[in-house]
C-alpha cells in the first residue's frame, strides 16, 4: 500500500509504481489516482492484462528503459540498496 492506494507491483528503490489493468479500470479515476501519486514523487506505468499475458516480452523491453532512466531514491545519501547484518555481532564489521 501507498498511502491509501493498493498497487499492483513497487519498486520501493525507485519510486515506481507498476499497474496491470483489466477491463473495469475507470481511465479518469486511474488519471486522477495517478496524479496525486505523481505529486507525492512516484511514477505510475499502466500495462495491459492482455499485454502481459500475451506479451511478455514486450512489456519487460518497454519497463527496461524505464527503469534505466529512473533515478535511484538512496544513492548519495550513504544508504545501501542491499541490506546489510545489522550489528558486528551477525557479521557486519
Amino acid at each position: 500500500m501507498i498511502g491509501y492506494y493498493i498497487a499492483d507491483f513497487f519498486c520501493p528503490l525507485k519510486k515506481l509504481i507498476v499497474e496491470l489493468d483489466g477491463d473495469t479500470h475507470d481511465f479518469d479515476s486511474d488519471c486522477k489516482r495517478d496524479a496525486r501519486l505523481r505529486e507525492k514523487g512516484y511514477r505510475t506505468v499502466r500495462f495491459s492484462n492482455l499485454d502481459v499475458m500475451g506479451n511478455m516480452d514486450g512489456v519487460l523491453t518497454d519497463l527496461l528503459p524505464i527503469l534505466e532512466e529512473t533515478p535511484d531514491r538512496w544513492v548519495g545519501r550513504g544508504a545501501s540498496t542491499t541490506p546489510n547484518p545489522s550489528s558486528e555481532e551477525e557479521g557486519l564489521k
